[in-house]
């Protein structure tokens, strides 16, 4: 009776232990079912964050494209607006000279009447000469006017003391009634532009009085 127990129990034992291998072998296929679909999952995320970085890309591909169309948009600018600067100031140099030569013409007019008037055949030559001298004063007159609309000033240096930022010096000479180093004589006047000496005046320069010399004894 006990050995057949020990066989009882230890069939029993085999039945329940290929039981569980059956269990076992029905549960492994589901036990990989969660790997799988973890592992589809990974590769699906995986895929999108490929597709999410390819349009990072593109997009900044795209923003660097445009930056760089912008860049050369301004230095295309910049350059142009180079050139026209340059164009503009090299026209401005070569016609600096336009206003002032136009107010000139009016003077040349005035001189052109002048030897008219002095050229007609007859007449006193008294009254043709004062006609003519009056048609130079008249040109002058006119001239100065264009000189002072183009803030040009004549420099007043007769009896002045002499200044060599605006004087050139032609010779000096022995005064009574002009102190040393002052102007005696103006052969030319100077004229200032502005705030710049336009041209020197052209001056004689006095020495002072004149030493008196000793009489020879007979």
């Amino acid at each position: 009776m006990i050995i057949q127990g020990e066989l009882y129990v230890t069939e029993e034992n085999k039945i329940e232990a290929e039981l569980v291998e059956e269990e076992q072998e029905v549960q492994e296929p589901q036990a990989t079912e969660p790997v799988e679909s973890q592992q589809k999952e990974v590769t699906e995320a995986e895929a999108t964050t490929e597709e999410e970085d390819l349009v990072s890309v593109e997009s900044l591909s795209q923003e660097l494209a445009e930056k760089r169309d912008q860049m050369l948009r301004i230095q295309a600018d910049a350059e142009n607006f180079k050139k026209r600067m340059e164009r503009d100031k090299a026209k401005l140099l070569k016609y600096a000279g336009e206003n002032i030569l136009r107010e000139l013409l009016s003077t040349v007019d005035n001189l052109d009447r002048a030897l008219e008037q002095g050229a007609v055949e007859g007449g006193d030559p008294a009254q043709k000469l004062e006609a003519l001298l009056a048609g130079v004063e008249l040109t002058k007159k006119g001239l100065n006017t264009v000189l002072e609309r183009f803030e040009v000033t004549p420099l007043d240096a007769l009896g002045k003391p002499f200044n060599p930022d605006e004087m050139d010096a032609l010779t000096m000479e022995a005064s009574e009634e002009v102190p040393t180093n002052h102007v005696v004589t103006e052969f030319a006047k100077g004229y200032t532009f502005k705030d710049r000496v336009l041209r020197h005046a052209q001056v004689v320069v006095s020495s002072g009085s004149a030493e008196k010399k000793p009489e020879n004894d007979a």
